[in-house]
């Protein structure tokens, strides 16, 4: 018998999304609904399968999981780039691993539902209402003001092209973007990060994490932004020192964040974004839509199939 573990299936809505039953004769599929994020116990508890599908980066595989996983073989992330499985290892010990498609929108609308929600207090406001209060706050308008764009691939030149709709001023940055790539999507070059920090009203991260954007955005950076201004990161939490954002948030020398990601995830419970007045914080929802995940198990399906059948698919190389 072949077991295949699903991971970490937080709405329990894997079985319902794709045709699991499709799979040969003989594979057992078992769902985790909770998160176990001790590696001793996630090796306990994968011990005895011989795939696995991992949803994103919620479980990470280290080589020191995986050399505790000697009947696994075949993993399966949803997405084609997952940095917390390590490729080599899993390449050393003869586990194969491979992807699936997504969808490149969903991410994009949930940066501006946090936008939205942040300059006009959404969260505040309708927690007033049903508590039975009334008009606490005074929102900001973005028509006119400054988007400041970090990262301008897929998903920033989606969340840029929404900012012109709402007429405001876009300012792009990275390191290799011209400002021929810039204007296609309705945006000027910001000379350097620090200008876009400097100049925008409202900031969006939209850039892979790697080790020349981790703490892209340290106390130094943070410092540049002016205090009406605000944060939005639905990338990687770790492009952001979290601790530098907290004192900025806290010392007001911003008016606030929205969150999707952060540097440990779930969010502990005691963690102090929980209790700041001035986030909007999510639980990593960018990419959590029907639509992507239809994608993602049906793929995720295909890819155990192939595998049982001598041809793996969709393989990401180290």
């Amino acid at each position: 018998m072949t077991r295949v573990a699903l991971l970490d299936d937080y709405q329990e809505v894997a079985l319902r999304l794709a045709d699991w039953g499709s799979l040969p004769a003989g594979v057992d599929v078992v769902v985790f609904r909770d998160h176990a994020s001790d590696e001793a116990a996630v090796a306990a508890r994968l011990a005895g399968f011989d795939a696995v599908v991992a949803m994103r980066e919620r479980t990470p595989f280290p080589r020191s999981l995986i050399q505790r996983l000697p009947r696994l073989r075949l993993l399966v992330t949803t997405g084609m780039r997952n940095a917390s499985i390590d490729l080599r290892a899993a390449a050393d010990h003869g586990v194969a691993v491979c992807g699936t498609g997504g969808l490149p929108y969903p991410t994009a609308e949930l940066t501006w539902a946090l936008i939205l929600a942040l300059v006009r207090h959404v969260p505040r406001e309708d927690r007033g209402t049903r508590e039975g209060r009334w008009q606490e706050t005074l929102g900001t308008g973005l028509n006119g003001k400054t988007l400041g764009v970090l990262g301008l691939g897929q998903l920033g030149s989606r969340v840029a092209r929404v900012g012109r709709a709402f007429e405001m001023e876009v300012l792009a940055w990275s390191q290799n973007l011209t400002t021929e790539r810039a204007a296609a999507v309705g945006a000027s070059l910001a000379g350097s990060r620090d200008e876009l920090l400097a100049r925008a009203d409202v900031v969006t991260i939209h850039l892979v994490l790697s080790e020349r954007t981790r703490g892209l955005l340290g106390a130094r950076e943070l410092a540049l932004m002016r205090p009406s201004a605000y944060l939005v990161n639905t990338s990687r939490g770790p492009i952001v020192d979290e601790r530098a954002l907290i004192d900025a948030l806290r010392a007001g020398a911003i008016a606030g964040a929205g969150l999707d990601v952060y540097d440990e995830e779930p969010l502990p419970v005691d963690h102090p974004l929980r209790r700041l007045p001035n986030t909007v914080i999510t639980p990593h929802l960018g990419y959590v839509t029907e639509e992507t995940y239809r994608i993602f198990y049906t793929q995720a399906i295909e890819n155990v199939r192939a595998f049982l059948a001598g041809a793996p698919v969709r393989v990401l190389q180290p």
